[in-house]
């Protein structure tokens, strides 16, 4: 078992060997991009799911198969604490400038582009992390009122309007989306419905945790009628197997059956996880077939892994207060916990622990599947919990 074979890839967004179990999201992507090419009706794509489902690598994958159809794209990722127009500003700028290569939507890209430096202009006071360099001066008028509703609407249509002069289209790739601010994915909506009513070929594929959905639809109502939301969860038994299977038996080596089902058990067939678990059987393992004893010899190291890595990263970002709050939801199981529950076992009212909740979300640690539910957005968060907080006091 040479480690320097080893075909597992765990990782934050790294491509696993074999991508399982995606294939038909993959081709409804595929549809909806080049539906919109063509200027018809299709709707912008939102994945949601938990931490370590593979949406970021769909996203990149997804962007990938656009690129080699022939598609304008630009890749993103919304960090907290930065703005939504600073992300955009210097994406659609590259887009501008390779469109503008092409003669026949030479013109229409250039305008697009001074319209881009009067909206970088006239938003730099309110958005002060915009960094962003445009030679051409801007065009009066255009997409630089200041408003960026109203500017981002104006900017992406000019922008639509360069893609379809070119026969081609402009996918924005975004991931983390739950992290925008709501005045800004308001705007992103608004800009986005004005294009689709036009028939101009601009489409979003965005990515982001459970709580992405709920803070769509409270920007705009009509957002549920904009976008798909697919919801991106573990893989199926047959999937979570070929997933491990495949890329032994590319290195000449097989998995037994016992060892699978354990893997799959203790995974719950997360795909993250199911690397994670591949990685180091694979380091245990002498000789193939891999076997169940591997699997159980390796669980320690898997675990020491995951808490210094996958886990330890989120959990250092809580304050003391939130640890608890964490802690009690890991005390009452995997969850989700009505708040109800969790503040009778903290002693408290529902009411005073709301805004300790909402950070929570905010952070990107739990979400509300239900009203008055609260949800791990990390799998296996709460075994972690109880192995980093043995006791609650």
């Amino acid at each position: 078992m040479d480690p320097i074979r080893n075909p597992y890839a765990p990782g934050a967004g790294t491509p696993p060997p074999e991508l399982a179990g995606r294939d038909s999201l993959l081709s409804t992507v595929h549809i909806a991009l080049a539906r919109i090419r063509l200027g018809k009706p299709s709707k912008s794509v939102l994945m949601v799911g938990l931490r370590g489902v593979g949406k970021t690598v769909l996203l990149d994958r997804m962007r990938d198969d656009a690129e080699t159809a022939g598609f304008h794209t630009v890749r993103t990722e919304a960090p907290e604490g930065r703005s939504l127009p600073a992300l955009l500003a210097p994406q659609l700028r590259l887009a501008l400038l390779r469109l503008s290569h092409q003669e026949q939507a030479k013109a229409l890209a250039q305008r697009a582009l001074r319209g881009l430096s009067g909206f970088v202009k006239a938003l730099k006071v309110r958005y002060q992390d915009i960094e962003v360099g445009i030679d051409l001066e801007p065009e009066p008028g255009l997409a630089d009122n200041g408003d960026l509703e109203n500017d981002l609407t104006v900017l992406l249509e000019a922008i639509g309007l360069a893609a379809q002069s070119a026969k081609t289209a402009l996918a924005l790739f975004i991931d983390e989306l739950q992290y925008v601010r709501e005045e800004e994915l308001a705007a992103l909506i608004t800009a986005l419905h004005r294009c689709a009513q036009r028939s101009l070929p601009i489409v979003l594929v965005g990515a982001g945790l459970p709580q992405l959905r709920g803070r769509m639809g409270k920007a705009k109502s009509y957002a549920e009628r904009l976008f798909d939301f697919p919801q991106i969860g573990p893989l199926d038994p047959e999937s979570s197997r070929l997933a491990l299977v495949k890329p032994a038996a590319s290195e000449g080596v097989t998995i037994s059956e016992a060892a699978l089902v354990k893997i799959i058990q203790d995974t719950q067939g997360y795909p993250y996880f199911l690397q994670e678990w591949g990685k180091h059987t694979w380091e245990i393992a002498r000789s193939s077939p891999i076997t169940q004893k591997d699997v159980e010899q390796a669980t320690t190291s898997v675990t020491a892994a995951l808490d210094e890595g996958f886990f330890r990263v989120r959990f250092d970002r809580l304050t003391p207060s939130e640890k608890r709050y964490l802690r009690v939801m890991a005390e009452l199981g995997p969850g989700p916990h009505r708040s109800g529950d969790i503040a009778v076992f903290l002693g408290r009212k529902v009411t005073a622990l709301a805004p300790m909740r909402s950070q929570l979300i905010a952070k990107g640690m739990v979400w509300s599947p239900n009203h008055g539910d609260t949800a791990f957005t990390v799998p296996l968060f709460d075994e972690f919990m109880k192995r980093i907080m043995p006791d609650l006091d």
